[in-house]
């Protein structure tokens, strides 16, 4: 009985040890990436119109699970920086704001997805100051890894 007992241990333990191959063990150290193309919407040094509504298109992945992202317009009448884009727009004189744009929106991504083609309405208002703007896209993973692209626009 206990020649049973320790083979029955020795199969036990050889098929519980066994390394699985799925890869849900490895730890996630990729950054998401943000695409954009031509038909991403807006683009470096872009221009959007007072009073109209844009659609916001890009294609996010990820190596093994996108998380959330997010949208933040803001004025950037002091030309601070963000871009992460190589080539420059053209500035506006720096000026004071008085009743700049400003939208900050949160957004998910339904769960598991690898690949995700974000697209969202922004509505930019007719009475905000035009001038130079920064839109910026943050990523983050299911793991908390974020990769951020800020574009410089226009509001005319």
């Amino acid at each position: 009985m206990k020649k049973i007992a320790a083979l029955f241990a020795i199969v036990l333990l050889i098929f519980t040890s066994c390394k699985k191959d799925d890869n849900s063990n490895e730890i996630d150290t990729e950054y998401p990436e943000i695409v954009t193309t031509a038909n991403s919407a807006p683009l470096q040094c872009g221009v959007l119109t007072r009073g109209q509504t844009y659609t916001f298109k890009a294609t996010f992945t990820d190596n093994k699970e996108l998380g959330a992202y997010s949208i933040d317009v803001h004025h950037n009448f002091d030309h601070h920086n963000h871009s992460t884009e190589v080539n420059q727009c053209t500035f506006d004189a720096k000026k004071t704001p008085v009743k700049p744009f400003l939208l900050i929106q949160n957004y998910d991504i339904p769960t598991g997805s690898k690949r995700y083609e974000a697209t969202a309405q922004i509505v930019v208002p007719a009475d905000v100051d035009p001038g130079d703007y920064h839109f910026m896209i943050r990523l983050t993973d299911k793991e908390g890894w974020q990769t951020i692209k800020g574009l410089s626009i226009k509001i005319q």
